[in-house]
């Protein structure tokens, strides 16, 4: 009897052992965000993405770009991708876009795809950007997210795959989503005056 509890007790203490080292894993993931820092490189104008047919709906996203990793590395920041191309995360709080208010469209930070409007963001306490719908379904995919010991779904740019952040069922009306979104896999394009 003793010999079974000392058994299961190692057990434990190992999937203790082991979670631990994956949340250790997974917040100095979040840390190596917030310290790699610097402007945005130089793209090279030799590099031109190589684009093929896209899985859009009604023919809105007609185009998918295809970059190699050190193609993405060389026009991204640092910041960048570490959350479109290594699906990373920004500390809550800490983006340009939670609490920001201006009117216009948010667009991949990555490709340009227009992604959200500001009319359907809204400020959901998270600190992260959170929008109720996409502009266009077709604008973006959403695949399951089973990492860390969670179930979520995972929002991807449809144009080049980049990871924006995650939705969740529990937004405003009219949809009851919230797409909490990585303000670094954004860019705000102000809506011009008429």
């Amino acid at each position: 009897m003793d010999e079974l509890r000392s058994e299961r007790m190692l057990d434990r203490r190992k999937a203790l052992k082991s979670l631990g080292a994956a949340l250790a894993a997974w917040a100095g993931g979040l840390a190596l965000g917030r310290v790699l820092g610097g402007g945005r490189p130089k793209a090279f104008a030799a590099e031109t993405p190589r684009i093929t047919p896209g899985n859009g709906e009604s023919g809105e996203m007609s185009e998918r770009i295809v970059r190699t990793e050190e193609e993405w590395r060389r026009i991204l920041t640092p910041e960048e991708f570490y959350v479109l191309r290594k699906k990373g995360t920004e500390r809550a709080f800490t983006g340009k876009y939670h609490d920001f208010k201006g009117k216009g469209t948010y667009v991949c930070a990555g490709c340009g795809n227009e992604l959200f409007s500001s009319q359907t963001k809204f400020d959901s306490g998270t600190g992260w950007p959170s929008f109720w719908a996409p502009i266009s379904e077709a604008k973006i995919l959403k695949e399951k997210d089973q990492s860390f010991f969670m179930s979520r779904t995972e929002v991807l740019c449809a144009r080049c795959g980049g990871h924006l952040g995650h939705v969740f069922e529990d937004g405003p009306p009219p949809t009851g989503l919230r797409y909490c979104i990585n303000s670094v896999a954004l860019k705000f394009v102000e809506k011009q005056q008429p």
